[in-house]
């Protein structure tokens, strides 16, 4: 893999990435890239990009000491109430509005 510097007007310098793809994989992301109007390695950047940020995101660890952690499963432990909750449950749903 060729990771040599490619230099460009941006202040964030930028490495090549080579991937090697079904030529039906291509279509695809040329026709989703060409729907945004953007170009080929943009779209996968940012693609890719979102990708990374979720999948890590998935992974935060959230630490805490055992008495927030009681309280925490205290209140997962508690029936849903309160008026926002009323309201909520008493909104339209819209899958109900419809009629066939």
């Amino acid at each position: 893999m060729n990771t040599a510097p490619v230099t460009n007007s941006t202040v964030h310098p930028t490495c090549a990435v080579n991937l090697r793809i079904r030529d039906d994989v291509r279509a695809l992301i040329d026709r989703a890239a060409k729907s945004f109007g953007r170009s080929r390695s943009d779209f996968m950047i940012d693609a890719a990009r979102r990708a990374a940020e979720e999948a890590l995101l998935d992974q935060t660890l959230v630490r805490v000491d055992p008495g927030a952690y009681a309280h925490f499963l205290a209140v997962l432990d508690q029936p849903p109430s309160g008026a926002g909750f009323d309201r909520l449950m008493g909104a339209a749903k819209p899958w109900q509005a419809l009629s066939l």
